[in-house]
């Protein structure tokens, strides 16, 4: 009997799942549905490792480029249509797998953990402003005292645990104990994860992303796009409008954007071990022999 719950391939941030992805879809009739919360926004290309024209040509995907530069909401609103997108996939004869490292999006995605609680918008706007100034850890610090089973998370999530903790005066961590929602998808899990050369390929990354232009795509966008917009918040892309501004070095920025990935990826595997403990999962390294032939084997349910 074919094993129909939804596939979703995941993994710490550059282990190679998007072309592990680009593999199957050579074999299978796919449509890739992002899961990364970085590719939603427009013209943040080559620091998020968005998938180029060419592969999006030859593979069908979903939930890229889909929300505004200014927009905090984006990343639900993404999230949102990666949803549509996986009945709509079904829909064309294709099927969808879901790839991308951000446990938010994964977890959306399979099951939603709470009903949104209301927030005031006005208020909100008004508290935005005032986190939007905060460096990360000032809003980590904030969220231990607010929320503290959230506060190993990155800059969105603190941002949000901030606002719903103090606009509604409920933790998100009580509303997801609380307000569970029912409405759940069934998946299996392929995570991808090298072990330990993942420290190397994330300095390798980072040094292609520069060749391929990275900086010249940081000044563009510097000149159009507000400092505080959440964009800017994806990994990296801070420390390189610095070296645009000229307030760092090209090794310092590097530096602190290789330390940075390597951190991300650190709670990224958090994320799976715990959240995904009870989940159907098979863990794979890319960098095997045979590796593609047990992916294959994963999406036929053997």
């Amino acid at each position: 009997m074919a094993d129909d719950r939804l596939r979703v391939i995941t993994g710490p941030t550059a282990a190679g799942k998007s072309a592990l992805a680009l593999a199957l879809a050579e074999r299978f009739p796919i449509t890739i549905v992002s899961a990364d919360s970085r590719q939603v926004y427009r013209d943040f290309d080559i620091g998020t490792a968005k998938p180029t024209l060419e592969e999006r040509a030859r593979v069908p995907h979903a939930g890229i480029d889909v929300g505004a530069l200014a927009e905090r909401g984006a990343a639900a609103a993404g999230a949102a249509m990666a949803a549509r997108a996986i009945e709509d996939a079904r829909a064309r004869g294709t099927t969808p797998v879901v790839v991308g490292g951000t446990g938010f999006y994964v977890r959306a995605l399979t099951a939603p953990l709470f009903a949104e609680p209301p927030l005031d918008a006005e208020r909100r706007r008004a508290l935005q402003r005032e986190l939007d100034r905060l460096p990360t850890e000032e809003l980590r610090r904030w969220c231990r005292a607010l929320d503290p089973a959230r506060a190993h998370l990155g800059r969105t999530q603190l941002l949000r645990a901030i606002e719903v903790a103090l606009l509604t005066g409920t933790p998100i961590s009580r509303w997801h104990a609380s307000a569970r929602r029912t409405d759940t998808i069934e998946a299996r899990y392929l995570v991808v994860d090298p072990g330990a050369p993942l420290r190397e390929r994330i300095a390798q990354r980072v040094e292609a992303m520069f060749a391929a232009g990275w900086e010249a795509e940081v000044a563009r966008l510097d000149a159009t796009v507000p400092d505080a917009a959440p964009a800017w918040n994806a990994t990296g892309y801070s420390a390189v409008r610095d070296l645009v501004r000229g307030r760092t070095s090209r090794a310092a920025a590097t530096e602190r954007i290789v330390i940075d990935t390597r951190q991300y990826a650190k709670r990224q595997r958090t994320w799976f071990r715990h959240q995904l403990r009870d989940q159907p999962v098979t863990w794979l390294d890319p960098t095997t022999p045979g590796a593609l032939d047990r992916a294959v084997r994963w999406w036929l349910g053997e």
